[in-house]
């Protein structure tokens, strides 16, 4: 998609999630600017504003679980904002970043505490199992796993760019550990909707790519 029009698209979600807090017009668009930027810069190859869309699409399918829907939105928007591949505190300092941008927005500080949860969640993909709302984002996040083999792949390609300093035998042996955890775990998605039409696609293709890695192969 153009970039011009995935901007104009993703405007126009960021206004209709603010509509519900009533935010002065200027701050919408200067906020969304920030977003633009944040989403923007260097080294990003899948983490950008193709990711956010992608998210929030997904979130739209899954929305009929939750009474709660512009906090996990809000979530989805600043879950990334801050992606350093050599840092390990990315989802923190996302939270940190978000809680800024939302005071400054007025949203209320009961959103404004679901949301720091939310995008702490993300950190290792985790939740309690009455936290709808992060079942919610975190399946969204992850649905990328149950793409078809084109587009799994790509998303695979474009990581393995963003850890383009770490050597590929180094590479090779902590993306499988990342993979081979997802593989470990009871389910991988959290919603009954995607357990359902994603999770054995999304097993196939984490087995696939180990398989690939051990061969040496990650295209």
């Amino acid at each position: 998609m153009p970039a011009a029009k995935l901007t104009n698209i993703l405007f126009n979600q960021w206004q209709q999630t603010l509509q519900y807090f009533e935010v002065d017009q200027l701050k919408v668009e200067s906020t969304f600017a920030q977003l633009v930027e944040a989403y923007s810069t260097t080294g990003r190859y899948y983490h950008t504003l193709q990711h956010i869309h992608y998210v929030l699409n997904k979130i739209q399918t899954l929305q009929a679980n939750t009474p709660n829907l512009p906090a996990v939105q809000l979530a989805a928007w600043f879950h990334d904002a801050i992606y350093d591949t050599r840092a390990l505190d990315n989802e923190e300092k996302s939270a940190e970043y978000a809680c800024k941008l939302m005071n400054n927005l007025e949203i209320p500080i009961s959103y404004i505490t679901t949301v720091n949860r939310l995008i702490l969640n993300t950190k290792y993909h985790k939740a309690t199992a009455d936290d709808i709302d992060s079942h919610i984002l975190l399946d969204a996040d992850l649905a990328i796993l149950a793409a078809d083999s084109v587009d799994y792949q790509e998303y695979a390609n474009a990581i393995r760019q963003e850890y383009a300093w770490v050597p590929e035998t180094d590479y090779v042996m902590g993306r499988k550990q990342v993979l081979e955890k997802f593989l470990q775990r009871q389910y991988i998605y959290f919603t009954p909707l995607m357990f359902e039409v994603a999770e054995q696609s999304a097993r196939a293709n984490l087995q696939a790519e180990i398989q690939r890695l051990s061969q040496g192969r990650n295209t």
